[in-house]
């Protein structure tokens, strides 16, 4: 069981963060810089977002019958893994039936220059909040997640943050030197599958 725990957060903590892959990618092509305490304040907002959500969904699964808990986190983990596929897919003509703020959100995930609003090429710590704040929604259905499966939260919430750190380092490092353009929408895809494949697993 402590085997299968651990692999079900180090898999939340990889899903939750593959959209900041993509867009790593992104920013090396067009060589837009990270630094460092951008990249950590990324970091620290899907951790704090899967901390609450976690502390949420552990709220939840105090009030309901485990197999209940299990069956709304599989299903809002499927649930989100579906919509990542869909922005995946989605053509750009249809944002426009998205609320406001969700539409700014995956249109920031579909074109992640549009971040660096002072055209710097590179990302300022006020820039990093907006950009943060979108590649965190991953984060908080894998915090759900964990929080109404009873997985231990503070150990997925650091999984979060410590994959959202590396991905987006490595990501923006292997984008710049090798220009891996398609990389960055596939990462955008395999997100969505493990996210379903995660939610599938916890079924059963």
């Amino acid at each position: 069981m402590f085997s299968y725990n651990l692999l079900a957060v180090l898999a939340i903590g990889l899903a939750s963060n593959l959209d900041n892959a993509g867009v790593g990618i992104a920013y090396g092509v067009r060589k837009i810089r990270i630094p460092w305490y951008s990249n950590l304040t990324v970091a620290l907002i899907s951790f704090l977002g899967t901390l609450l959500s976690g502390a949420f969904g552990s709220i939840l699964a105090f009030w309901i019958e485990p197999w209940i808990s299990h069956a709304i986190g599989s299903a809002v983990i499927i649930a989100v893994g579906l919509w990542v596929l869909l922005q995946a897919f989605k053509e750009r003509g249809t944002e426009e039936v998205l609320p406001e703020t969700a539409g700014h959100f995956s249109r920031l995930l579909r074109n992640p220059e549009e971040a660096d609003k002072d055209s710097s090429k590179s990302i300022s710590f006020s820039e990093s909040i907006l950009l943060g704040t979108a590649l965190a929604m991953n984060a908080l259905a894998g915090g759900f997640n964990a929080g109404v499966t009873q997985l231990n939260i503070v150990l997925t919430s650091l999984s979060v943050g410590v994959f959202s750190y590396l991905l987006f380092a490595l990501s923006s490092w292997f984008g710049e030197k090798y220009a891996a353009e398609k990389l960055g929408s596939r990462a955008t895809v395999i997100s969505g599958v493990l996210l379903i494949v995660i939610g599938v697993c916890q079924l059963w």
